[in-house]
């Protein structure tokens, strides 16, 4: 059992590390090779290094072995290419891609990487984030890169809940006035066909 919020993520990098170690895959993508024309647009022009056992890569590679129903081992390419291009951000591309392309509406939605909490789980400096310096001391948070944190499934569904109730008060009220409109074009029309 964990006993803080951050014991989950700790837990979910040793569990995808420790499958990467037990089926011999290393934990650092090999640096992918020059492209062959330096001109070509198309060619991989992505020469960053891969770290797997980051909490981006494992969720990454988490979110792509669940999807597909595959194992991790099947995953590890497509997610050092989305971290290589779009980085920790990216997630939040795969997690839409993932949803047929349809946005992810965080309120009522975990969020894959901090998992709803609304804050980096990594925990990184205010230096390696690039906050201004005034901003260091303050004890602030650093937000997730992924979600915009606002995750409240409880408090969102009130608010829902009471948008819903006003478009059924307004269909209701619709559906009278058309009634009654048919009503009245059925009258006029039996009158003038009874005087023809």
């Amino acid at each position: 059992m964990p006993t803080t919020v951050f014991d989950q993520f700790t837990r979910r990098t040793a569990d995808v590390t420790a499958q990467l170690t037990a089926l011999g895959i290393p934990l650092t993508a090999p640096p992918l090779p020059p492209a062959a024309d330096p001109a070509d647009l198309w060619a991989s022009n992505y020469p960053i290094p891969v770290d797997r056992s980051t909490l981006a890569w494992c969720t990454a590679a988490r979110m792509l072995a669940d999807h597909h129903h595959t194992g991790i081992d099947r995953q590890v390419l497509a997610a050092d290419a989305l971290l290589r291009e779009l980085g920790v951000r990216g997630l939040a591309q795969l997690h839409s891609d993932l949803h047929a392309g349809a946005p992810v509406d965080y309120r009522f939605t975990r969020c894959p990487y901090c998992s709803g909490i609304g804050v980096d789980p990594t925990q990184p400096t205010c230096a390696e984030v690039g906050c201004a310096p005034w901003l260091e001391f303050a004890g602030h948070d650093h937000p997730c890169p992924v979600c915009p944190g606002d995750y409240q499934p409880e408090w969102f569904a009130e608010e829902r809940l009471t948008v819903l109730d006003e478009l059924l008060a307004d269909a209701i009220e619709e559906r009278e006035e058309r009634a009654s409109l048919r009503y009245r074009l059925g009258t006029l029309l039996r009158r003038r066909g009874m005087r023809s």
